[in-house]
């Protein structure tokens, strides 16, 4: 071997220590590159809106958030995206910016059997990440048909009045609830953020110009019932005031007869008294004040019932009113004879 040497030029060594060298330098320039790839796959940052997720060899080992990490050179790292999406529900967006209706999603029939185009805006985000990767091959897509399942639920509970108009916001709560339900019984690591109505019309422009028809006659019974109750009020007020007068009126009569017959009676129960007192007298006295209230205008004559000259009392009323008096009194003393 040492002959070997010996008999090797200079030459020859200088070019043996430079493909050394090379080699050295290479082999450098390769660990360099594996230590450097190593540091790079066991090195990871998270952002704020992204949470990333730790496996080994199909395991899970850890949810990682926002943050510098470091992991085994075998394990990989997925992340999801936690941020708030929207889709649109019942239309597409054209290239130009558009709402097209998605007359196979935005098609809805109401409780009165009306169909109704109906939009909406959900808005969702990842409530899990391990559920949202690992349960489900399309969550987004599953999210999609459990939401219009839900809405053409919902949809169905109320007339075609109340969604269009005054019960969007509790159809649009109903929705939320009840997919908020859903959601976490099928656990796809989805959860909805809001949901809102966005458009609800007739289908076809017949149906639009009938419901325009349909809210002018509305609109015309608002106001005829306006128009009546303003009525009412101003006659409410003159009628309510007659009536007081009249039962105001009806008291007073009622007041006037009470005392009217009270007085009455006490006329007759001193009356009465006189009669238990003196009952000739008073019956004498009665009968003829009924006589003058009863023949205040009648002719007197007197008789003694047996002759057949009779004698008026026209001259002495004429005379006097005296003697007509006393005519009057004498004829009636003949213990009413004649008369």
């Amino acid at each position: 071997m040492g002959n070997d040497k010996a008999t090797t030029s200079p030459l020859e060594q200088g070019r043996i220590k430079s493909f050394r060298k090379a080699r050295n330098i290479v082999l450098a320039v390769i660990i360099a590159l594996i230590v450097l790839i190593c540091g790079l796959r066991c090195f990871y940052s998270v952002d704020e809106q992204h949470n990333a997720i730790v496996t080994q060899f199909g395991s899970i080992v850890r949810v990682d958030q926002a943050g510098f990490y470091f992991k085994l050179p075998w394990q990989s790292v997925q992340k999801v995206d936690m941020t708030t999406h929207g889709t649109g529900i019942g239309y597409v967006v054209s290239e130009e910016g558009q709402n097209l209706t998605d007359n196979d999603n935005g098609i809805m029939i109401t409780s009165d059997f009306n169909l109704l185009n109906i939009d909406f805006y959900l808005e969702y985000r990842v409530s899990d990440p391990i559920a949202y990767v690992y349960n489900s091959a399309n969550p987004e897509q599953t999210l999609s048909n459990i939401a219009l399942a839900n809405i053409r639920t919902v949809v169905s509970n109320y007339t075609v009045d109340e969604a269009m108009t005054t019960g969007k916001g509790q159809i649009q709560a109903d929705i939320k609830a009840a997919m908020v339900e859903e959601l976490e019984r099928t656990n796809i690591g989805l959860t909805v953020v809001n949901i809102t109505v966005q458009d609800s019309e007739p289908p076809t422009p017949d149906i639009i110009a009938a419901f325009k028809s349909v809210e002018t006659a509305k609109q015309g019974a608002d106001t005829a019932m306006n128009q009546a109750l303003q009525y009412k009020n101003s006659e409410l007020p003159a009628a309510d005031a007659k009536a007081d007068s009249i039962i105001q009126q009806a008291e007073a009569a009622k007041a006037a007869r009470i005392a009217e017959a009270q007085g009455q009676v006490e006329r007759f129960n001193q009356m009465y008294q006189q009669y238990t007192s003196f009952p000739l007298v008073t019956k004498r006295r009665l009968f003829y004040e009924k006589l003058e209230k009863v023949l205040p205008n009648c002719r007197v004559i007197i008789t003694d019932g047996k002759t057949e000259t009779l004698y008026p009392l026209d001259s002495f009323a004429v005379s006097g009113g005296a003697g007509a008096g006393a005519g009057t009194g004498a004829g009636s003393t003949n213990n009413g004879e004649g008369i």
